[in-house]
């Protein structure tokens, strides 16, 4: 697995597996959001697979499938929900991570300054500064 720390709780990283679920609650993880919708991965990563290992793992498990289009202010809020409601580590995963990251970002542009959010991202390895125009804009609109 390759994660990457973009705060103090929430982690993003490219495509997991079913039989990471274990070393990931090992390691703290309370959640898992899967940012990847089922039509980009095999059977083996359907997002009804993985719930099951997660759950076996003694995970918490969001289905959250994110594209470019589909990167809406509902899907923002559940990925910003279920952070907050979860009280350990979050992984969020997508094919690379980076949807994860930008959902975050976006997620969080009406409560954490611009500049925080972009720096973030890039010391786990995302870079988002494309996206610090945006992110100033949303948050003049809160």
């Amino acid at each position: 697995m390759d994660i990457r720390q973009i705060t103090d709780r929430f982690f993003a990283a490219p495509q997991i597996d079913a039989d990471d679920f274990t070393a990931l609650a090992e390691a703290g993880f309370g959640l898992v959001i899967n940012n990847r919708p089922d039509g980009e991965v095999g059977p083996d990563q359907h997002s009804e697979t993985m719930r099951i290992a997660a759950e076996a793992a003694g995970l918490k498990y969001v289905v959250n499938p994110l594209t470019m289009e589909t990167m809406t202010a509902d899907r923002q809020a559940l990925q910003r929900d279920s952070l907050a409601a979860c009280e350990g580590k979050v992984l969020a995963y997508c094919r690379s991570g980076t949807r994860s990251t930008i959902c975050w970002a976006l997620a969080h542009a009406g409560d954490m300054d611009s500049d925080e959010i972009v720096n973030a991202a890039a010391q786990g390895g995302y870079d988002i500064s494309g996206l610090k125009p945006h992110l100033d804009s949303m948050k003049s609109d809160t």
